[in-house]
């Protein structure tokens, strides 16, 4: 039988919501920092995200190798959701191959997550759909679109189709910034059976605004949108993510003000992504280019990376404060700066 999301939270993914990719904060000899790692769930919290995304892609793949940092990661930011007092989707990155993705979810499910970002592995369309299938009998699966330049790869307008019609799938997170792979993904889950139940987001941070303004019309009367955002440019200046996506749910309800102002950031915001994901260098420095940002907050007492080689690329530094001087709407800093003390606590 596959697993089910909790009422409020079914109703919240499926409203739309803002959901950042937790990154690892480490000390300077790179082990775990505990009290900023829970700052960090802290800020996502009072920012007004509706959910966070732990042991992904941002907070760094090296954690779920044997002996490493999955565990505790899943703990901290677990204990952090207990103290929240509404709905909050609470969600952890599994890998791997069928064995050790099941591990993975069981891990999460005894933690009390309630759902499971399924991160591509190897294996045919027929293998990775039995995974999902496997691991959706633990906790619900949130599908996984992932670019190929931080190792994704093409999936058919049929695997989302299939993938859709999985009793265990409540949501898609589309991120393999590609207009093209893009809509053939949406198409292939409107036109599965149980379609209309799984919610779609975008993980394409070079595309955000775009991605949730867009209705996709898809004939016979089908229109989907991409409701909201899991994310790992969302893991920075989150505060102004939640405002973001507050202005784009009242421009898609009939505000012409909301929708001229949204369009007017669309441009600022991937400029931003830009740097943060050092795009220039294709991607190298995007998880040390998030670091950076939350370090300079001071959300991170230390910016390290697990890898020592996965560092900011030359100049990166130089174009996350161009992004931030030529775009002062973007950031949080002030929001951060009053609560900060009270996170680290």
């Amino acid at each position: 039988m596959a697993a089910t999301l909790p009422p409020a939270e079914a109703s919240l993914l499926a409203a739309g919501t803002v959901i950042p990719a937790h990154p690892l904060a480490l000390t300077a000899e790179r082990t775990l920092d505990e009290s900023a790692q829970r700052a960090l769930t802290r800020y996502y919290v009072a920012a007004g995200a509706g959910g966070v995304a732990v042991g992904v892609h941002t907070t760094q793949f090296a954690i779920h190798e044997p002996g490493g940092l999955l565990e505790p990661v899943l703990r901290i930011a677990a204990e952090t959701f207990d103290t929240v007092d509404r709905p909050f989707l609470r969600i952890a990155g599994a890998v791997g191959p069928v064995k050790r993705a099941v591990a993975e979810a069981e891990l999460a499910a005894s933690l009390g997550y309630h759902a499971v970002l399924l991160s591509p592995t190897d294996g045919d369309e027929d293998a990775l759909l039995a995974r999902s299938a496997a691991v959706g009998g633990v906790l619900p699966v949130i599908g996984f679109y992932l670019q190929e330049a931080v190792g994704g790869r093409y999936l058919s307008v049929d695997f989302w189709r299939r993938l859709a019609d999985q009793p265990g799938v409540v949501a898609v997170k589309l991120a393999p910034f590609d207009r093209y792979r893009t809509l053939e993904a949406v198409r292939g889950i409107a036109s599965a059976d149980r379609g209309a139940e799984v919610a779609i987001y975008t993980g394409n941070d070079d595309a955000i605004l775009t991605d949730l303004l867009t209705p996709y019309d898809l004939g016979n009367g089908i229109r989907r949108h991409i409701v909201g955002g899991l994310l790992g440019q969302w893991a920075v200046w989150t505060r102004t993510a939640v405002g973001l996506s507050q202005q784009v749910q009242r421009a898609r309800g009939g505000d012409p003000t909301a929708l001229a102002e949204v369009l007017g950031r669309t441009a600022g915001l991937t400029d931003a992504n830009g740097a943060v994901f050092d795009v220039r260098n294709d991607f190298r420095g995007c998880v040390a280019g998030i670091n950076a940002v939350l370090y300079q907050q001071g959300l991170l007492r230390s910016p390290l990376c697990l890898d020592p080689a996965e560092t900011l690329s030359a100049g990166q530094a130089a174009e996350i404060e161009r992004v931030r001087i030529e775009n002062p709407w973007l950031t949080d800093d002030d929001f951060v700066r009053e609560n900060l003390d009270d996170w680290l606590r």
